[in-house]
């Protein structure tokens, strides 16, 4: 019950930190709007750079335009909401090399609810409204036979994504606890893993599907699953059966990174600045 009560109380105090963030952001309405639309632009070169090589290739290790399309949307997508909600943990790091995590620490709300929402700006809708769109035009273009299954699997696809991302960062925030200065090290894995995740398993060497399947499962975000909504091999010759495992996947990744989280900030040696 007690770590029932302190979820319920993270989640209340991590709404009241975004919101106050998001009025602050508010006031300049004309800014707001600006720099959500440049943030749309520049997500969407990402694509535009998959549409210039399909100007010259029919497809992509034996995928096509539409199918690639589904595996960026929905990386996109689940990262985007993913970098809403989490998007300031990055920035742990300078926090903790000029004392202000230190504030933090005796502030009676959860920690972690205070580095979530510190700085939480809805100008990072772009991404996620970028990625939504493509998507949602693939589903349309890519030839899939549908049934109830594969069209429920789509929002648990990108739900269970956004979990494993939102993993990642607080993972990664935990390290930052330890390294003080490893933001780099975790957009490796979150920027770099969503670029991954825009192409096809295929391309890739099968010690890295390895890799992003059993020890870092990223490949659950969208390779998996995705391979049962357009009908293609699963990874590694995964069973049929882990299309539907990303919730399972999400908690785990969740409950993982609650844990590190938990251990670096027992260990935590304020820097005494």
């Amino acid at each position: 019950m007690a770590e029932r009560a302190g979820v319920v109380e993270g989640l209340r105090a991590y709404r009241m930190i975004a919101g106050m963030w998001v009025r602050s952001g508010m006031t300049y309405r004309v800014s707001f709007v600006v720099t959500l639309f440049g943030n749309l632009v520049m997500t969407g070169m990402d694509f535009a750079g998959i549409l210039l090589m399909f100007s010259q290739v029919d497809s992509l290790a034996g995928w096509s335009l539409p199918e690639v399309a589904f595996l960026y949307g929905a990386s996109v997508t689940s990262f985007g909401l993913a970098h809403l909600a989490a998007g300031s943990m990055p920035h742990l790091g300078q926090r903790i090399r000029d004392g202000s995590f230190d504030v933090l620490l005796v502030r009676p709300v959860p920690v972690l609810a205070q580095v979530g929402g510190d700085r939480f700006s809805l100008r990072r809708l772009g991404r996620f409204v970028q990625g939504g769109a493509v998507l949602g035009w693939s589903l349309v273009a890519a030839d899939i036979d549908w049934t109830v299954a594969k069209a429920l699997l789509v929002p648990l696809m990108v739900v269970s994504g956004a979990a494993i991302f939102v993993a990642v960062f607080v993972a990664g925030a935990a390290f930052q606890i330890y390294a003080q200065d490893a933001a780099e090290v975790q957009n490796a894995f979150t920027y770099g893993g969503t670029t991954m995740l825009q192409y096809p398993p295929s391309v890739f060497g099968k010690d890295l599907v390895r890799g992003v399947t059993f020890v870092l499962p990223l490949a659950f975000v969208n390779w998996v699953p995705a391979a049962h909504v357009l009908g293609r091999p699963y990874p590694l010759a995964l069973p049929g059966w882990t299309a539907f495992a990303s919730p399972l996947v999400a908690a785990g990744c969740c409950a993982l990174a609650g844990l590190a989280w938990r251990t670096g900030l027992r260990s935590y040696r304020s820097v005494g600045s």
